[in-house]
């Protein structure tokens, strides 16, 4: 199996904040919500392979390869369903990778507490399967050919806020469409 360190040569990068009011070294956590963490933790570490420690009453954290973490908070049947464009991405290191997580998804639905499962296929440039877990959490399992951090943000900015297309050579930013 592919390591973070084998797909990329490097997990820094230099922040290139010198402008902006706070100057932060690395972004360092997000948060998720939960309905019960020993389900969950069992979810997390079990099917998705993540780190858990419970580090709280109501609350633990969980990581997979690099040093950023989630905070996973209980918060009982107040759990509010996610949108799909709010979710997880998990990679894989090859498309048999999807495609064995996405037949153990459906296998295993029932087990985990799966609520729904998308079937895989090409999009936004990976495969990938989506699927909502027991918290109405959404996470997609993916596959991309190298590590599409490292792709994404060298190439650099396409479009501006306002959707009008920017030109220039990838990695530049700035060159814009009139």
């Amino acid at each position: 199996m592919s390591s973070a360190r084998e797909l990329t040569d490097e997990l820094f990068v230099e922040t290139k904040n010198s402008t902006s009011v706070v100057k932060p070294y690395v972004m360092s956590h997000g948060t998720l919500p939960c309905i019960d963490l020993g389900q969950s933790r069992r979810f997390y570490e079990e099917f998705l392979g993540l780190e858990c420690v419970q580090h709280g009453i109501t609350s633990m954290v969980i990581r997979c390869g690099m040093k950023f973490h989630i905070v996973c908070v209980r918060v009982g049947e107040d759990c509010e369903p996610c949108q799909m464009h709010n979710h997880w991405g998990v990679d894989v290191a090859c498309e048999t990778e999807v495609d064995a997580a996405y037949e153990a998804a459906v296998n295993l639905k029932e087990v985990y507490g799966i609520r729904e499962i998308m079937k895989p296929e090409q999009r936004h440039g990976v495969y990938s399967f989506y699927m909502i877990d027991l918290n109405g959490s959404w996470w997609e399992i993916q596959h991309y050919p190298g590590f599409q951090n490292d792709d994404l943000f060298d190439f650099g900015d396409r479009f501006r806020p306002d959707g009008q297309a920017v030109t220039g050579t990838p990695g530049q930013t700035g060159s814009q469409t009139s």
